[in-house]
């Protein structure tokens, strides 16, 4: 495993617990930290696979034409993928616009089936803590 996926894993770890823990604080920091979870997850994933990217935008894009379109993912983690960027974007950067606790919540379950499924594809990845 190379040292950029056992990194980006490990963010993805901690920005997931993270989300956790800020949601009873703050809806936006918690929707922000679920797209970090899924983003840093991703990344591990692709790396494992000997493709990495410097862009968010590639990493989505990445998540649709080489996961999704290629059948490793279903249909279903794509579309929450995106919808998690879409929240990051009102969370971080909304202005008067901010994310909902059931928005939250939802991100949270959202990030939490992407973690699962980067580490039921690479098994050799350390468990999510929680699971």
């Amino acid at each position: 495993m190379t040292s950029f996926a056992s990194d980006s894993w490990g963010r993805a770890q901690e920005a997931f617990r993270l989300a956790e823990h800020d949601l009873p604080i703050s809806a936006d920091g918690a929707a922000s930290r679920a797209y970090y979870a899924a983003f840093h997850a991703t990344s591990a994933l692709l790396a494992l696979e000997g493709r990495t990217f410097s862009k968010h935008s590639a990493v989505e894009a990445a998540v649709h034409r080489d996961l999704v379109k290629a059948g490793i993912w279903p249909q279903e983690l794509g579309k929450y993928y995106t919808a998690l960027w879409e929240l990051r974007s009102t969370a971080d950067y909304g202005g008067a616009e901010h994310v909902t606790k059931q928005e939250a919540e939802e991100a949270i379950r959202m990030a939490r089936a992407i973690l699962e499924m980067v580490a039921k594809i690479h098994p050799e990845l350390p468990p999510l803590d929680d699971q």
